[in-house]
């Protein structure tokens, strides 16, 4: 099949957290030489766009801005979207505010007086958050969003850490309230973000990542045809037992130019 748009996730699929993984220069490569459009598409809500782009030209993989998606992108265009005007209390990282804060979106310090709660991952996520969160989500109506379901992350060393998911499981079980939307991969928002950046029929596009429940799931969602990279989260043994089902398993991203045609 000849694809006219490719869709990388990030973490465990490009890189592992400060290492570039085998073939991924080159698959870039191989993907700009045939002129496919490119989306990286990653579930790390802590970076802006700008903040990917020079991580990446760091390990030698150069990709512009237009090109990037992120859960953080994706949470801040629904704020901005469905939540102009709302007063908006932020359990997450400094990147995340930031990326809020330039867009406009109205955050506040008092959890009590919040029109929306967004829970991401944060490093210094501690009790109080757990308290703040509880007392803004104490009022039912105020709605309740997850920047991404990710509850682990790959890191360094095969190593993974704890994700956003971990973190707004946290805060709805104290709650004792599940998130109203969860954005980033797999959720609608970030299926139109993709196909608005990629300008091409799903039909005609490849998703690679190494997540079954996020990636995978996703391109299915989308139509797109989906290939599983067994360098981050999942195994060929998790393969079998996912509820969805990739097109293609591949050993690493290396593999991805024999797809192209």
């Amino acid at each position: 099949m000849t694809y006219r748009g490719v869709v990388l996730d990030l973490d465990g699929t490009v890189y592992r957290g400060n290492e570039l993984l085998p073939g991924a220069a080159e698959t870039v490569d191989a993907i700009r030489a045939r002129d496919i459009s490119l989306c990286c598409c990653s579930n790390n809500p802590t970076k802006t766009r700008t903040e990917y782009v020079d991580r990446l030209a760091g390990m030698g993989v150069e990709i512009d801005e237009h090109e990037v998606l992120s859960a953080g992108t994706v949470t801040t265009d629904y704020l901005v979207a469905e939540h102009a005007g709302d007063d908006c209390f932020l359990i997450g990282s400094p990147g995340l505010r930031d990326q809020l804060a330039a867009a406009g979106v109205t955050l506040i310090d008092d959890p009590t007086a919040a029109d929306v709660v967004v829970a991401s991952w944060d490093r210094e996520f501690d009790y109080d958050d757990m308290t703040d969160g509880l007392r803004a989500l104490a009022d039912p109506t105020t709605v309740f969003v997850g920047s991404d379901p990710d509850r682990t992350v790959p890191a360094s060393g095969g190593r993974s850490v704890p994700g956003s998911g971990a973190i707004i499981g946290a805060v709805a079980a104290v709650a004792d309230r599940e998130p109203d939307r969860v954005m980033g991969k797999p959720s609608p928002e970030a299926i139109d973000a993709v196909r608005e950046a990629l300008g091409v029929s799903p039909g005609e596009c490849l998703l690679v990542g190494d997540r079954l429940d996020t990636d995978i799931a996703m391109g299915e969602r989308a139509g797109m045809t989906t290939a599983l990279v067994l360098t981050g989260a999942a195994d060929r043994d998790d393969v079998a037992d996912a509820d969805v089902t990739p097109d293609h398993v591949l050993d690493t991203i290396g593999d991805v130019p024999d797809l192209l045609g």
